[in-house]
């Protein structure tokens, strides 16, 4: 799995054959933005989505932003 690093594992992502996934690498920044996930399949340690209805890059960038704090 792909992986951008910053002081350790920072956030991975996948694609599968019928959706994709952004591991922010724990449930911490899962939790933290619960609320803007909603409409997403989310588990303990991945967040999936679809070509069709990818997830926003504004809060792509805020769960970055939260891994690196």
């Amino acid at each position: 799995m792909p992986a951008f690093r910053y002081k350790g594992a920072l956030i991975g992502f996948a694609a599968f054959s019928k959706h994709c996934s952004l591991f922010p690498m724990g449930s911490s920044a899962i939790e933290q933005f619960r609320d803007e996930l909603k409409g997403f399949q989310t588990s303990k340690g991945t967040i999936q989505f679809t070509v069709e209805k990818p997830l926003p890059a504004a809060l792509v960038k805020k769960i970055v932003k939260a891994r690196v704090a």
